[in-house]
């Protein structure tokens, strides 16, 4: 589906120079807003299928010239759109990296194969298969989809009767297994980057406060995520080196990579997971706001043109996620008046619901807002203060 951002990437495409672009959506061209008419545009019934995406792709070669690249930023989509690319003979990433991306369980096998530090794992296919995982490897213990994304659909459980529960409305067999991970303890963070032709030519990362499973299992905490300055620190060499190895191992070619990893409390590192696209969670807001670029057009540059020009970092940045208390819609927003008082001068964004609307489905929430400065103890402070004087009621 054409989701805000997705139209947000099609737009970014669309404003580069001396590039020709059609879209292919299950909705209708008038979702495309102002772009409609500006841009081809060819509908399907179903986006994840291989063979409408090929016909797709064709006739859109027919109408407006040929097609010389065919990407999306959809986690989902990454696999249907290499088999595309393939049977249609445009380059990118190629079939094989796309499902080492995709297959979590495959892709922790071979990090680990390779000696790069991720947690321990098995792809159980019967509900026997996970207890004797975790009879191995103790709890506590995370439960998730092979191919998930954005943590959905992700559980941590504390001891056997837990598990069996989180098993038990979508059970395990061989053809829908489920991914059994040890609990990692300590600070999570991702890791971007930009490679091309394999190598990476430019990186940054975020600190998140709290996990984002912490998160999905409290949904009235608001959260943050804050973008350093300091991203060339030695303090991450080792995981900037973590990073290049396991993109080499997984298959990257050109693209933006989204890595999730953690800081034990001893000091090392484990990679949690890596997906060959954008990441969510504004952290394309962030980049554009620590470099004053566009960071989202740089992105469509890098995959049309195979060209990415390394922007300056000129500040850290932070988002403060702003999610309802209580059940229902929004009644209230409390806070906002004081947060504007003292933190004007920081703010660059900012997305608040009105009052009156459905409580949101994302693991956002109901709004953010965004600060930079050169500081990035500032940004630190600063989106503390939003998300414990801003108030969002549901009723």
């Amino acid at each position: 589906m054409l989701s805000d951002n997705a139209l947000r990437m099609v737009e970014a495409a669309a404003s580069l120079p001396e590039v020709k672009l059609s879209v292919v959506t299950q909705e209708p061209a008038e979702r495309l807003g102002y772009l409609q008419g500006q841009v081809g545009h060819w509908r399907v019934s179903d986006i994840l299928n291989v063979g409408q995406l090929v016909w797709a792709t064709r006739e859109l070669g027919a109408r407006f010239g040929p097609v010389t690249r065919l990407f999306g930023a959809y986690e989902q989509l990454q696999v249907p759109l290499a088999t595309a690319r393939e049977a249609l003979g445009i380059p990118g990433l190629p079939v094989q990296a796309a499902r080492n991306f995709r297959d979590k369980a495959r892709m922790k096998t071979l990090l680990r194969a390779n000696g790069i530090p991720c947690a321990r794992h098995r792809l159980a296919p019967s509900v026997d298969d996970a207890v004797a995982f975790v009879e191995l490897s103790g709890f506590p213990a995370v439960v998730k989809p092979p191919a998930g994304a954005g943590a959905q659909q992700t559980y941590r459980v504390d001891n056997l009767d837990q598990l069996r529960r989180a098993l038990s409305t979508q059970p395990p067999s061989a053809e829908r297994p489920v991914l059994l991970e040890e609990f990692v303890r300590g600070e999570e963070h991702s890791l971007e980057t930009i490679s091309i032709d394999g190598r990476a030519v430019w990186h940054s990362l975020t600190h998140y406060y709290p996990t984002p499973l912490h998160v999905l299992e409290n949904p009235w905490i608001q959260w943050c995520l804050v973008l350093p300055r300091e991203v060339d620190d030695d303090r991450y060499s080792d995981i900037r080196s973590a990073a290049q190895r396991t993109l080499e191992v997984l298959g990257m070619t050109t693209g933006l990579s989204h890595m999730e990893w953690f800081r034990r409390a001893d000091g090392s590192v484990a990679i949690s997971e890596v997906a060959a696209r954008p990441p969510g969670a504004q952290i394309t807001t962030l980049v554009s706001r620590a470099t004053d670029t566009d960071f989202l057009q740089a992105w469509a540059r890098l995959m049309i043109f195979n060209q990415f020009e390394v922007p300056e970092r000129k500040y850290a940045a932070g988002a403060a996620f702003l999610r309802g208390q209580g059940e229902g819609r929004v009644r209230d927003i409390q806070g906002w008046d004081v947060v504007q008082r003292d933190l004007r001068d920081l703010i660059t964004d900012a997305k608040l619901p009105e009052v009156g609307s459905a409580a949101s489905t994302s693991y956002e929430g109901e709004g953010f807002v965004i600060v930079r400065h050169p500081d990035t103890a500032v940004v630190e402070q600063a989106v503390a203060q939003i998300v414990s004087r801003m108030r969002i009621e549901l009723a």
